[in-house]
């Protein structure tokens, strides 16, 4: 089975982490994101996969030199300008040969998702198009479903205002889509699933939608991106790598420290994560924030509440931040 990973966007929510790292290759529990993704479809029987991609291609190629990805062979399509979500799985799905039923996931969505059962609930109720769906509290910034009793979607609303919002069920960014679906999508131009083809389907009565029952979660966000390592923790502990250094007198809690890392002596980390090769130095404090790789945090620093710091950024000494960027104009 093949697969289609929407791993092309800028990732301007993850800035300035995504200034030299596409959102995708940024690790969760020191794995690159993409590769977990990968990692949960191959459990499914996907066996080939093909990255749409947009920004900075080449890192991917860097990062999978021999072609394969937790077992599963890549294919790459690289967009010349961006074509939107439905133009880029007509454009990838093209250029992988794709002639048959097949998956697609967006690349920052990380979930347990049951994807045999969402492909099983496709085949039976003949749908040429399935969508995974989770229930959230605020549905604003998400496609919302509704769907009858057996699951046909009845209105797929792109990102409705909260208070018009007619269900909490939203597009959880996992599909299962017959080859017929790229035919409904112009070429040449940008073109929105959410937007454009969904809605189309909806009008045919031929998109069906399931209910993950799943962990979900968006992490292209700094705030869903710490969240995503913390999930992997162990309960009260912390994850770090075997190549990173801890001093004995530093104080690390529900944190992740990546390779080459450095922890000085009374440095105190708490629901943080610090990306290979960061330092943080003596007496420095870093509480649910994050580090961007080869960055250094001076002694007596503070990194407070979601505080960002990007690749090789060099933290003053002493220094406050709070719910800060850094580089700011980012």
């Amino acid at each position: 089975m093949k697969a289609v990973i929407l791993v092309g966007g800028f990732g301007t929510r993850l800035r300035p982490l995504t200034l030299t790292t596409p959102k995708n290759l940024l690790p969760v529990g020191h794995v690159p994101m993409v590769e977990r993704v990968i990692g949960h479809l191959a459990q499914h029987g996907v066996t080939e996969a093909v990255l749409s991609l947009g920004y900075k291609p080449d890192t991917f190629l860097e990062a999978y030199p021999d072609g394969t990805c937790a077992g599963v062979e890549l294919h790459y399509a690289v967009e010349d300008e961006p074509l939107d979500t439905a133009g880029a799985i007509r454009f990838a799905a093209g250029e992988a040969g794709i002639d048959e039923r097949f998956v697609v996931i967006n690349g920052d969505v990380l979930t347990d998702l049951d994807v045999t059962r969402l492909i099983r609930f496709h085949d039976a109720s003949g749908a040429e198009a399935t969508i995974a769906l989770h229930t959230v509290e605020d549905p604003s910034r998400y496609g919302v479903v509704v769907t009858d009793v057996a699951g046909q979607v009845e209105a797929f609303i792109e990102k409705p205002p909260a208070d018009e919002a007619p269900s909490n069920a939203i597009n959880a960014g996992t599909y299962v889509l017959e080859p017929s679906v790229l035919g409904r999508i112009p070429v040449g131009r940008k073109v929105s699933v959410e937007r454009e083809t969904f809605p189309g389907l909806v009008e045919d009565g031929s998109l069906y939608a399931l209910d993950g029952n799943a962990y979900w979660l968006d992490a292209g966000t700094p705030e869903t991106y710490l969240q995503a390592n913390l999930d992997l923790l162990p309960a009260e502990g912390s994850s770090v790598h075997p190549e990173a250094f801890v001093a004995d007198s530093a104080h690390v809690e529900r944190s992740v420290v990546g390779a080459g890392a450095s922890i000085a002596e009374d440095a105190t980390l708490t629901e943080a994560v610090v990306l290979d090769g960061a330092t943080i130095e003596a007496g420095a404090r870093v509480h649910r924030s994050i580090v961007g790789a080869g960055a250094t945090v001076r002694a007596g620093a503070e990194l407070l509440d979601l505080t960002v710091i990007g690749a090789d950024v060099d933290i003053e000494p002493s220094a406050r931040l709070t719910g800060e960027r850094v580089p700011a104009d980012s």
